[in-house]
């Protein structure tokens, strides 16, 4: 699915990590709606890009 800037992101759920979190933890978007949201996407560890 391709987004167009400013286009709310879709629903999702993703592991969980950091403070307060344990192993297995899930957090989904929607649980965090109203606060500001940073989302980073890159390729792999140690690939060029």
């Amino acid at each position: 699915m391709k987004l167009k800037v400013g286009t709310p992101a879709p629903l999702f759920d993703a592991p969980a990590f950091g403070t307060g979190y344990k192993v297995g933890d899930t957090i989904n978007l929607k649980d965090l709606r109203g606060q500001k949201v940073v989302l980073v996407f890159y390729p792999m560890d140690n690939t060029p890009g």
